[in-house]
């Protein structure tokens, strides 16, 4: 597992179609939270594409506290005030971004934003054909992911070299540990800050 630094954010290319239970991808630990404390287990992703899919997988060795209404691969709300993994993608000429979240048992939510915090739509609309997995194992730690599709990403921000991306995690609720991993400027949390989201850089997965 790499760490992760701060800057770009990796997505690694397959040639062939990634598939839940064959993926082979490597991982970026995170084991700061937002203040710079040491976690005792960190929490690791990935970023990978095939040819139709953004991959978003998302691990932690410990167990998680789930949304309570959180169901495996259904749409729902608010899964942030619990454990939660989440994805933002941005395009910097525009400011607009998606913000994804994935539950440790699938459970997912996204939401696209104008400027920071600012809704493109006021109802929850679930993106269609969103794929989410997820395997918890019997110590309580999980690993999860998602797979958008790219044709959706492309249309709604032009998803390609120019786009920006961040990862984090809410974690250890309902004490929360927030991590980020890209450096977000301090402060008070806050992972709505598209402006220091890094830039994708896409590397063939080896």
């Amino acid at each position: 597992m790499e760490r992760r630094t701060n800057g770009g954010m990796t997505i690694f290319e397959s040639p062939t179609p990634l598939q839940w239970g064959a993926l082979d991808v490597p991982l970026f630990g995170l084991a700061k939270d937002w203040n710079g404390k040491t976690l005792d287990a960190p929490a690791a992703f990935s970023l990978a594409k095939d040819a139709e899919r953004l991959w978003f997988v998302a691990s932690h060795q410990r167990a998680a506290m789930i949304h309570p209404k959180a169901r495996p691969g259904r749409f729902c709300t608010e899964l942030w005030k619990y454990d939660v993994a989440e994805l933002w993608l941005g395009h910097p000429g525009s400011g607009r971004y998606f913000e994804f979240n994935l539950a440790p048992n699938g459970a997912w939510w996204t939401c696209e934003f104008t400027a920071p915090r600012v809704r493109e739509e006021e109802v929850e609309i679930a993106m269609p054909e969103v794929a989410t997995f997820s395997e918890l194992a019997a110590d309580g730690s999980w690993v999860a992911a998602m797979a958008v599709p790219l044709s959706l990403l492309q249309a709604r921000l032009d998803f390609g070299p120019d786009t920006v991306a961040n990862v984090s995690f809410v974690l250890e609720s309902p004490n929360q540990r927030l991590l980020t991993a890209t450096d977000l400027g301090g402060g008070e949390p806050d992972f709505h800050r598209p402006d220091r989201f890094g830039k994708v850089a896409f590397t063939p997965i080896v």
